[in-house]
């Protein structure tokens, strides 16, 4: 049985940041003890054997050593399994934290992904994140201690007063701590999130200057030795997130945890947005079938490695349609793509417009 990805939802916050639409509650009473011990259960019945083992939130953090130990200790890891955890910068940095890398390293735990946003505190105060980044450089101190170096860390791009030289600040600060691995997302206002209700009020980026941040971006990682590998990922060489590729690459993974989703079998599959279903062991919802010729384009060209067109054969059984190539030399023409054979793959410039360039390839796919 091939191994397979398990992503691992920790639904948990001690407080909702104002951007965030992941779903996450405050813990009270026992919940944190009954969603453990839920996860355990569904995991020790579990046959599958896993390679990549990521626990994203929420923050998984707020578990406490402790119950992440147990979870791991309920999964069927393959050797040389990379396992990820997300941990808030306060609750693993804060000078009052006591929270045990030795322990979850000692467990398996081998990658920490930790929220920075960016080394100013100005702009994180304007993301209504709580820790300094002082509490994101002793977290990774700790961790690096206890004997965990592959560290990612996140920066956000279109933020209120936000130039390239702070964005050229925060990545020195990653480099200098030694990060292996860069997320930079663009800020988006989701529907629902505080962010969005104050959003004529903001001030944030155009469109131009939060292109012109996003390119920075690209070039200053690479100067750092951090290369870009997806849209919105940079990392060192041999440090790209095993885990995550895995969604870009369209393989298999299951999601244990409210609100995660699957990919097993052809099916997608999702738990609702609620801790009380998960805990009363309600079945996942139908989602239904995934990685068909368009979903398996998209998410080719969301990586640096691009779409090959040989693997699209063999994965479907006939060549990509002769439109598609005449389109994409179009936009090579432009400087978004470079096609070289049968290897189709945006350039950063291309990223940008990644959503409308994607659509009109596809749409090759469903006119042949």
């Amino acid at each position: 049985m091939k191994p397979i990805g398990l992503y691992i939802h920790i639904p948990f916050c001690k407080g909702k940041c104002p951007y965030c639409d992941f779903y996450s509650v405050t813990p009270h009473g026992s919940v944190i003890e009954d969603y453990t011990a839920e996860v355990c259960r569904r995991l020790s019945a579990e046959t599958r054997i896993f390679d990549t083992v990521y626990f994203g939130g929420g923050t998984p953090s707020l578990l406490g050593a402790e119950n992440i130990c147990r979870i791991l200790g309920s999964v069927n890891a393959a050797d040389g399994c990379e396992m990820t955890l997300e941990c808030n910068p306060s609750d693993t940095g804060g000078r009052d934290s006591n929270f045990d890398f030795k322990a979850v390293a000692d467990a398996g735990i081998d990658r920490i992904s930790m929220g920075l946003q960016s080394s100013s505190d100005s702009e994180r105060r304007f993301l209504g994140r709580r820790a300094g980044a002082d509490d994101a450089e002793r977290a990774v101190e700790r961790a690096n201690a206890a004997g965990i170096d592959n560290i990612s860390l996140d920066l956000m791009l279109g933020l209120a007063g936000q130039s390239t030289e702070s964005v050229g600040r925060s990545i020195e600060f990653c480099r200098r701590l030694g990060a292996k691995h860069l997320s930079a997302y663009l800020l988006k206002l989701e529907q629902g999130t505080p962010l969005y209700t104050r959003r004529n009020e903001l001030h944030l980026p155009d469109e131009d200057e939060t292109a012109e941040l996003y390119l920075f971006t690209v070039s200053e990682a690479a100067k750092n030795g951090f290369l870009q590998y997806e849209i919105s990922n940079f990392s060192l060489s041999g440090y790209e997130s095993r885990h995550n590729l895995k969604y870009w690459r369209c393989e298999e993974y299951l999601g244990v945890g409210a609100a995660a989703h699957s990919f097993v079998g052809g099916k997608r599959f999702y738990n609702e947005r609620s801790i009380a279903d998960f805990l009363e062991g309600k079945p996942p919802a139908n989602d239904g079938d995934g990685g068909d010729e368009e979903e398996f384009v998209m998410l080719a060209l969301r990586l640096t490695e691009g779409l090959s067109g040989e693997r699209f054969a063999e994965r479907y059984g006939h060549m990509l349609p002769r439109e598609f190539d005449k389109k994409a030399a179009f936009f090579a023409s432009k400087g978004l793509m470079t096609v070289c054979g049968e290897r189709y793959s945006l350039t950063p410039q291309g990223f940008l417009l990644s959503n409308s360039i994607i659509f009109e390839l596809i749409d090759t796919l469903e006119a042949e």
